[in-house]
């Protein structure tokens, strides 16, 4: 599970450190910046007074260790070096990519430019099919030490504990969350029980169409992958399931194009398909978590009004009643 804020928080964050951070690095800026969409760290656009904008992304305190910050900015090093389409953290002369200032740590990025990918296209899904392989090949290689892996204990106990053990969930709703986020729990268990023993990449984590920018012309036309923040250990079907959405039938068909990519590249093991909706399951379980844990943080009660509502949490109990029956529905694909 990922921790609280920092005393060290976002609010000392000014439109002026982040400048002087930027320029401590040895770059002039040219005062023009850009909040990006952000909520989990604090991510810029700065105009450069030589070349391009740049991206600084100020991380969140305590979420990560530098350690497991680094193994990160590695592991994309890693895939750019194979010509996969990723942005790298940028790195000074003698190696480093995290940087400190005042108390905050940040790395800096190219801008990266692109749509999000249409994924009616069965040729655009089969090229993301493509490039994700060639992701977990890589990723294959070698064991995240530093970064926890996605699992049902962290992405799913967890949070429930974290969630009935604070003031979050109203009293007339408690007992029925309870109820129903352990039945939820139970179901994923039995879908890994199904999935039997897989092997574990590194992943990006958060694979969604949001963290997929698409340029449709030029010599870097199609996906580029970016912001690996939540990359850890996991099974591969963790960065597919994410691109599927629609009815049943729908999944199937897109799920058919990404793996007509994908399997040029990686081995797929179809047994995966049992975890579909059991790490949807588990997303829904962590998302919850993740807004309560970091309620303190003045962003997010701007961001998510809906959030610690009467109607959220009632909304929340339906969805995991769903979720249990979809669990024990057969996969996409016979197994």
């Amino acid at each position: 599970m990922t921790n609280s804020i920092s005393p060290i928080n976002f609010a000392g964050l000014t439109p002026e450190l982040v400048l002087d951070a930027v320029e401590s690095s040895g770059r002039r800026c040219d005062g023009r910046l850009l909040a990006l969409n952000s909520y989990e760290n604090r991510v810029y656009q700065l105009g450069m007074e030589e070349g391009p904008p740049l991206i600084a992304k100020f991380y969140r305190p305590l979420r990560w260790s530098d350690a497991a910050i680094l193994e990160e900015h590695a592991f994309v090093q890693e895939l750019a070096a194979q010509e996969i389409p990723v942005v790298p953290a940028l790195a000074t002369a003698d190696g480093a990519s995290l940087r400190h200032f005042q108390g905050y740590r940040f790395a800096l990025f190219a801008r990266q430019g692109g749509r999000a990918p249409e994924t009616g296209d069965a040729a655009t899904l089969e090229w993301l099919g493509r490039f994700i392989a060639r992701i977990h090949a890589v990723g294959a290689v070698r064991a995240y030490r530093e970064r926890p892996g996605l699992n049902p204990e962290n992405f799913g106990v967890g949070p429930r504990q974290w969630l009935l053990q604070h003031d979050f969930v109203p009293p007339d709703l408690r007992a029925a969350y309870a109820s129903i986020s352990q039945q939820a729990l139970d179901g994923v268990q039995r879908c890994y029980q199904r999935a039997g023993e897989l092997p574990l990449l590194r992943l990006h984590g958060d694979c969604h169409l949001g963290n997929v920018l698409w340029l449709e012309s030029g010599p870097q036309a199609g996906p580029h992958f970016v912001d690996f923040d939540d990359s850890r250990m996991g099974p591969g079907i963790q960065d597919l399931w994410m691109l599927l959405s629609g009815s049943r039938s729908e999944m199937q068909g897109q799920l058919a194009d990404i793996l007509a990519g994908y399997e040029d590249f990686f081995d797929f093991e179809p047994r995966q398909l049992y975890l579909i909706e059991a790490l949807r399951t588990l997303r829904l379980l962590h998302y919850s978590a993740w807004l309560a844990q970091r309620w303190d943080d003045a962003a997010f009660p701007l961001a998510f009004p809906w959030f610690n509502t009467q109607r959220y949490w009632q909304d929340r109990i339906l969805e995991l009643r769903e979720q249990v029956a979809l669990m024990d529905e057969p996969p996409l694909w016979p197994v």
